[in-house]
C-alpha cells in the first residue's frame, strides 16, 4: 500500500527555521517524482519544490533560497528544509509523489501528482 506520511510542521518565529519529513512506503523515493506543494487559508495550493527521478529540482521563485528540498534513499524519506522563514509561507504543507499506477489524479492542489499525504501546518508569526 502507497502512502505519505508528512510531519515536522508546527509554529516558529519569523526567520526561523523547520524540516518536514515525508515518510513514504510502498514505493521508492529515489526512482519517483516528488514535490511539496503548500495551501494557505482561503488561497489555492501553490508548488513549492519538486525532485525529479534524477535528481532534478524546481523551486517556486517565493522559496528559492531559503528551502532546499532533498531525500535520504536508505531512509525512504523527503525533507523540505525551510530557513529564514516569513508569515506568508503560513500554509499547510503537502507532500505528493508521481507513481505509474493507481491513486488520484484529481486532487484538489494538482493534476500532476497521484499520491498525497494529509499535510502538516506550518505557521510563522511575525
Amino acid at each position: 500500500e502507497v502512502r505519505l506520511v508528512e510531519s515536522g510542521g508546527g509554529s516558529v518565529q519569523a526567520g526561523g527555521s523547520l524540516r518536514l519529513t515525508c515518510t513514504v512506503s510502498g514505493f521508492t523515493v529515489d526512482d519517483s517524482d516528488m514535490g511539496w506543494y503548500r495551501q494557505a487559508q482561503g488561497s489555492e495550493c501553490e508548488l513549492v519544490s519538486d525532485i525529479m527521478d534524477g535528481g532534478s529540482a524546481y523551486y517556486a521563485d517565493s522559496v528559492k533560497g531559503r528551502f532546499t528540498i532533498s531525500q535520504d534513499n536508505a531512509k525512504n524519506t523527503l525533507y523540505l528544509q525551510m530557513n529564514s522563514l516569513k508569515p506568508e509561507d503560513t500554509a499547510v504543507y503537502y507532500c505528493a509523489a508521481r507513481l505509474p499506477v493507481g491513486g488520484n489524479w484529481r486532487h484538489p492542489c494538482s493534476l500532476e501528482f497521484n499520491y498525497w499525504g494529509q499535510g502538516t501546518q506550518v505557521t510563522v508569526s511575525s
